[in-house]
């Protein structure tokens, strides 16, 4: 559906406003509760207060009522926040500070605000940001030589009790928040050339118990795994940037396809040209909707930059299967899968790419479980399957995979053949594909990088996916997975 891009910015732009809604009635609320929040506002102001040098220029990002910023010195303090309402009551508050309506992903940021900042502050509000990768960087031309930022972010070990904290009404109900933990944190920073220098925790009793939550918060949750039960986490990052090359890797993109007639379109108005030259190459299983006549014509139509092409999968079976039939014909430097379902849009791949080609990792795979999900993007079920094989996954593969099985993998040729060349140790064990490239990744000890994306419905077609039948056999290759690469069998 060639218009499925504008129809998505329309539902997003209408999510956003609803969250902003949100936020705006909470703005009223938090200033009637803060008396609630009193003891664990005091911790966090004692934990930034020993991380923001006192003097200097400090923005802090999503300052809601502009409380903390106000009890933090610097020369300069600038706070900035999406909600209308919260930037009002701020205002009212603390009229010596300087506030600003405005999108921590706003491309005007640098205008809106002026001089380069020494500190940036995101304290608790990453959990809400719609792109936190993109967020950082464009944060990132605010910092001074030398500048430092800051960010804050509360365990989700803790979310069930932050939840009925919500319902008894001893905490704030918030939208819908990011599923993130320090790696998450860490690894997003790095993918925006922000280099942690320092992490921590802090927070272990966020409510006043006599005797208990000082020595608690100030010396508990320092120590080797108490601190791991600790409500709040804490990075100090620097900005370290890496270029890209001065000769751009070309990139061929496979689209494996079954039935996927309505996407053919937009897959092709959709997908970027990236590096020195992109190719996109349809990989057809078979379909029955009339794809391959649909590929074919919209080949004979384009006029743009991309070379597309049609490989037919024959008597070939699995999404795996395809894709390597896919990569046996892609001719260019780097190797990409898109799904053709457009439920990871087309328009992330430069992500990947400027990950692999600044060296960020040698596979970068594609994570839907951070960003909360469109509509029914994802069923329940197969969410619940879809953490648990990342933990497994990262337990057996030694390296964080928050998501194993989301469709949209990248890396380079010369990794991928040295991948199909030790396939033999593992054999022909995934129709899926996705073990097959993770397994053969680790056994070669390649650096495998998560990249967080925004999982969007299908508008077109059906999941090809059984839950109970491929769960099930996930598990098996998981196990056999366990034999090969922990136990050497």
């Amino acid at each position: 559906m060639a218009n499925d891009g504008d129809e998505f910015a329309t539902r997003e732009k209408e999510r956003k406003s609803r969250v902003v809604d949100r936020i705006d009635d909470i703005a009223a609320l938090r200033e009637e509760t803060t008396r609630f929040r009193g003891y664990y506002q005091d911790q966090i102001k004692r934990l930034i207060s020993s991380l923001v040098t006192p003097r200097g220029s400090l923005l802090e990002v999503g300052c809601g009522l502009g409380d903390l910023l106000a009890e933090l010195r610097s020369d300069r303090r600038v706070g900035i926040d999406l909600s209308p309402k919260m930037i009002a009551a701020a205002k009212r508050r603390h009229p010596e500070l300087e506030l600003h309506l405005a999108d921590a992903a706003a491309v005007d940021l640098p205008s809106k605000l002026g001089a380069p900042f020494d500190t940036i502050l995101l304290t608790d509000v990453v959990g809400l940001l719609d792109d936190v990768q993109l967020a950082f960087e464009r944060l990132t031309p605010l910092l001074a030589p030398g500048g430092r930022v800051i960010v804050t972010y509360y365990s989700f070990g803790w979310a069930p009790l932050l939840k009925l904290g919500e319902l008894l009404g001893m905490k704030t109900s918030w939208p819908e928040q990011n599923w993130l933990s320090m790696v998450d944190i860490e690894n997003l920073l790095g993918l925006a050339d922000l280099e942690v220098v320092r992490r921590g925790t802090d927070v272990l009793v966020p409510a006043d118990v006599p005797l208990v939550a000082s020595v608690a918060n100030r010396v508990a949750a320092k120590l080797p795994v108490v601190k791991e039960a600790s409500l709040v986490s804490y990075f100090v990052a620097r900005y370290q940037p890496r270029t890209l090359p001065a000769e751009l890797p070309s990139v061929s993109v496979i689209s494996a396809c079954r039935n996927e007639r309505g996407n053919i379109e937009a897959v092709i108005s959709r997908t970027p040209v990236m590096g020195s030259h992109t190719e996109l190459i349809f990989v057809d299983g078979n379909s029955e909707d009339g794809t391959q006549a649909e590929i074919e014509a919209q080949i004979r139509a384009y006029k743009g930059p991309l070379s597309i092409r049609l490989i037919h999968q024959g008597d070939g079976k699995g999404k795996g299967d395809a894709v390597r039939r896919g990569f046996a014909a892609a001719k260019n430097d780097v190797f990409m899968i898109l799904d053709t379902d457009l439920t990871v849009p087309p328009e992330d791949l430069p992500k990947f790419y400027r990950a692999l080609v600044t060296e960020k990792g040698d596979f970068i795979n594609g994570v839907r479980l951070v960003y909360p999900m469109e509509g029914q993007a994802m069923r329940f079920l197969n969410l619940v399957g879809n953490k648990f094989f990342s933990v497994a996954l990262s337990w057996l593969l030694e390296q964080p995979i928050k998501d194993s099985l989301c469709g949209t993998k990248v890396l380079r040729r010369e990794a991928y053949q040295k991948i199909a060349d030790n396939r033999a140790y593992f054999g022909e064990f995934d129709p899926f594909g996705d073990f097959d490239l993770l397994f053969g990744a680790a056994r070669l000890n390649l650096k495998i990088i998560d990249l967080p994306v925004r999982y969007r419905a299908r508008t077109y077609g059906d999941t090809k996916i059984s839950r109970f039948s491929s769960g099930w056999l996930l598990l098996k290759m998981t196990a056999f997975g366990f034999r090969k690469l922990r136990m050497g069998d």
